[in-house]
Parts: structure tokens; C-alpha cells; sequence
């Protein structure tokens, strides 16, 4: 038993020696989120600016589909880094960059909506995961869907 509690000491003690972050790195990344994903210092991080956060789709018929682009900028220090993006139901399919968008970069997430099932005011919201510092902001399609 004394042997078992040594050998799980030494194993702790190895690991935490492993994770020690260079001094470059502690200059730069203050935390991490919950999934893992280091936080980057507000002053070092990318930063985004979207052209436009809300779309608005006007009136359409039942069944049809809305397909938007928001446009985005990398206007910080560092590469912008999307890792997921998630809407508030299934109608609604977000597409964004998999490689990494350099400052000064632009970039485009498309959003398509299917109305199909849907009636009247629709405001659809896109959560962005990344890592800038301050976080993407919400994307929204609104429009009235009006029955066929």
C-alpha cells in the first residue's frame, strides 16, 4: 500500500512538472475555458469585428430557405481560431473557416435557415467559439415566416 501511494505521489509530481508554461507563454495566456482552449491576454488575442451581426430576412414563405454570409475581420495581434459554431435549433446550419484567419485577415460565416416547420417571428441566433478576446458576438437572422 505504501509502495502504491509513493508511486501515485511521484506520477502527480512528474505531470505537474510536464505542464509548466514557458515564460512566452505566461506572457500571453492568463486561463483556459472550460473546454481546455487557452484564454490569450485582451492585449496579445484576436480580435473580431463583424460587418454586420444581425440579418434580417424580411417575410418569406413557409418551406423556404434563407442563406446568409457574415462577414468578419481579424482586427487583433494574433491568429483567430474557430472551433465550433452552434444555432438555436437544427433549421438553422452555421458554416465557418477551419483554418486559422490572420490579423488583418477577413473571413465569412454562412448560415442557411430552412423554414420548413416554422411560423411567424423568427429570430435565430449563432453562438461563435473561438479564441478571441473579447468573444464573437452573436449572430442573428430574423425574419416573420408566413404560412404558405
Amino acid at each position: 500500500m505504501k509502495k502504491l501511494f509513493l508511486m501515485a505521489l511521484f506520477a502527480v509530481a512528474f505531470s505537474a512538472c510536464q505542464n509548466k508554461a514557458t515564460e512566452s507563454e505566461t506572457a500571453t495566456i492568463t486561463d483556459t475555458t472550460a473546454n481546455g482552449t487557452p484564454v490569450i491576454a485582451e492585449a496579445d488575442a484576436p480580435k473580431v469585428q463583424v460587418e454586420k451581426a444581425i440579418y434580417e430576412f424580411g417575410e418569406i414563405k413557409q418551406g423556404e430557405k434563407v442563406s446568409y454570409e457574415f462577414k468578419f475581420k481579424n482586427v487583433g495581434k494574433t491568429p483567430l481560431i474557430i472551433t465550433n459554431a452552434t444555432a438555436t435549433c437544427g433549421c438553422t446550419v452555421p458554416e465557418y473557416p477551419s483554418a486559422p484567419v490572420k490579423p488583418g485577415e477577413e473571413g465569412v460565416i454562412k448560415v442557411v435557415f430552412d423554414s420548413a416547420g416554422k411560423m411567424g417571428l423568427q429570430d435565430k441566433v449563432v453562438t461563435i467559439t473561438s479564441n478571441a478576446n473579447p468573444a464573437f458576438e452573436q449572430l442573428h437572422l430574423v425574419g416573420d415566416v408566413k404560412e404558405k
